[in-house]
């Protein structure tokens, strides 16, 4: 799923292509995306965009009448300038000046458009996170203390900070050597600045590192230059160890034992439970 740096180079992007140009038409191919039916999508043909932000993990176009096109690409919803059509293309937004395609991967169809009129109704979608760039410390710590869960959870709940996913969370992690699983409410005052520091410091060097003057092409949850996301068995370019990984349902978690978590390997439900006494409970057991 595209998180905050990602959508920071989308917006930039779209910025420079649409804010001032006219929607001149839209072309919605998949009768799954679109979530709404008041207003009616074709009220929004016509108008001028007036500006562009970021709502959560939300893509919103702001139009001229206060009409606020939502957009929310899921995990595999991306977008291409020029347009590309194909059997994945849910939509095609024709401007003025060029065109803008959705496209989603896969069968399943998650990727949402929402129109809706007025700010109070795009605050309604808004799921409250707190925007951790422009927050100050105490904002940060208030927020992440007030509810007791795991880190890795904590920071990836669009209810406590907006933006950030299963990709950058790991990052922030690694960086702040901080455990996922560790509870908030066990953190002591300088874990939570270093937290703080750390997701500010990775967010603003990706967000730099994704910039472009093109559009943006290659949008995923996987680079090269990550530390530990989806890095396992490779070696952490601070200790050298190999990166470790719990795997829950559709979701998985990367991780340094030697930096995060003082060399102890976490349990993955499933198979430390086929493994039993033979799963490695030490960093040092696999080396």
């Amino acid at each position: 799923m595209p998180e905050l740096p990602d959508l920071a180079a989308y917006l930039d992007s779209l910025e420079r292509r649409v804010a001032g140009r006219r929607l001149v038409a839209l072309r919605i191919a998949s009768p799954f995306l679109l979530r709404t039916a008041v207003p009616p999508i074709s009220s929004v043909e016509g108008r001028q965009v007036t500006g562009l932000r970021r709502l959560g993990k939300r893509i919103v176009f702001v139009f001229e009448g206060g009409l606020f096109l939502v957009l929310h690409l899921m995990i595999a919803g991306r977008l291409q300038w020029p347009a590309k059509k194909g059997r994945n293309t849910l939509a095609i937004f024709e401007f003025e000046d060029g065109t803008l395609s959705l496209t989603e991967a896969g069968t399943k169809r998650r990727a949402s458009l929402h129109l809706v009129q007025g700010e109070a109704a795009l605050k309604a979608m808004d799921p409250g996170g707190l925007e951790v760039m422009s927050a100050s410390e105490e904002q940060f710590a208030e927020r992440l203390l007030s509810e007791n869960h795991t880190l890795k959870r904590a920071l990836t709940d669009p209810r406590l900070f907006a933006g950030i996913g299963n990709a950058y969370s790991d990052e922030i992690l690694h960086r702040a050597k901080l455990s996922p699983i560790a509870l908030t409410r066990d953190l002591a005052p300088r874990q939570v600045t270093a937290l703080h520091q750390a997701t500010v410091t990775v967010l603003k060097e990706w967000i730099a590192r994704l910039k472009t003057d093109g559009f943006p092409e290659k949008v995923t949850a996987f680079r090269p230059e990550m530390a530990v996301h989806g890095r396992y068995r490779q070696p952490c370019p601070v200790c050298g160890s190999p990166v470790q990984r719990i795997v829950y349902a559709e979701n998985e978690t990367n991780y340094c034992a030697r930096c995060q978590t003082g060399g102890k390997i976490l349990a993955a439900r499933a198979l430390s439970r086929l493994l039993k006494k033979s799963w490695p409970r030490n960093i040092d057991e696999l080396e």
